[in-house]
């Protein structure tokens, strides 16, 4: 998320000596989780905002290239700020933009109420959001000869019952007793991909339902580097515990570049890790 770190805004006002001390101060994940919503819970909603473009651009350049499409920046930029189409031949790229940022607006709000189930329909509903040419989110009928994902995946005959099974599984009383949450919403991620229930954007629901998840708890989102695209897919293909390892690889570096974005924005000592 290095792109999220080229403006330095100094907000000093509100803050005490022992922020200044929590921002050199190492520990766990969650102390770092804990610090950034206190920086967080002080940003000035101008600058949230701010944090927010730059953060949605990077998330969706690296998911893009995970899913084999590279957006230039001028791309990005021109689609996210809704800037006039001279170009017709422009017009596909904006809209799969504009979809991909729709459904992490999605995800956003969805985050803020825990009430909401994790369940078919809010899964069909970011499919939906995603190709909106579909009024209605099917499952696919048939194999995929041509796919970036070369893991086993279910046949079609078998996808309503393994779905049915996922969402069981997260709203089992022992998943969410005995799995910390970011390991439920990894392995979430891992199920759904070996489901793989839709004719496209499997990926990208599988990956924004687990950051839903992250989101609901206060985390950053997990967002998996351009460069560990390879790793991903073997990590796929693998197991869930290798798929587990690149998640958390991702979200801990997400939480060291967000925390350090915060950091200078306050003119606080950056951390380091």
């Amino acid at each position: 998320m290095t792109t999220l770190a080229r403006k330095r805004v100094t907000i000093s006002r509100g803050f005490t000596e022992d922020d200044q001390v929590c921002a050199s101060r190492s520990g766990s994940l969650e102390d770092k989780v804990g610090r950034l919503r206190r920086l967080e819970a002080k940003t000035p909603a101008a600058a949230l905002a701010e944090y927010h473009a730059r953060l949605d651009m990077s998330w969706i350049h690296h998911d893009s290239a995970i899913e084999g499409v590279v957006y230039e920046a001028n791309e990005l930029t021109g689609a996210l700020r809704s800037a006039p189409v001279t170009d017709n031949t422009l017009i596909p790229v904006y809209d799969e933009i504009r979809q991909c940022k729709a459904a992490i607006d999605l995800i956003r709000r969805l985050s803020a109420d825990k009430k909401v189930p994790i369940d078919l329909e809010l899964m069909k509903q970011i499919y939906v959001t995603l190709a909106p040419d579909e009024p209605e989110a099917k499952y696919r009928k048939d194999m995929p000869l041509h796919r970036l994902y070369f893991h086993e995946i279910a046949t079609p005959d078998k996808i309503p019952l393994k779905m049915r099974a996922l969402v069981q599984w997260l709203e089992d009383d022992d998943t969410l007793r005995t799995m910390h949450v970011t390991r439920i919403a990894s392995r979430a991620h891992y199920m759904f991909l070996q489901v793989y229930p839709f004719p496209k954007h499997s990926g990208r629901v599988a990956r924004l339902i687990m950051n839903l998840m992250l989101l609901r708890e206060g985390y950053p989102p997990a967002i998996l580097h351009s460069t560990d695209r390879q790793r991903y897919y073997d990590a796929l293909r693998a197991s869930p515990e290798a798929t587990s390892q690149i998640v958390q690889e991702a979200l801990e570096n997400s939480v060291h570049s967000t925390l350090r974005y915060f950091q200078r924005l306050h003119g606080l000592k950056e951390e380091t890790f």
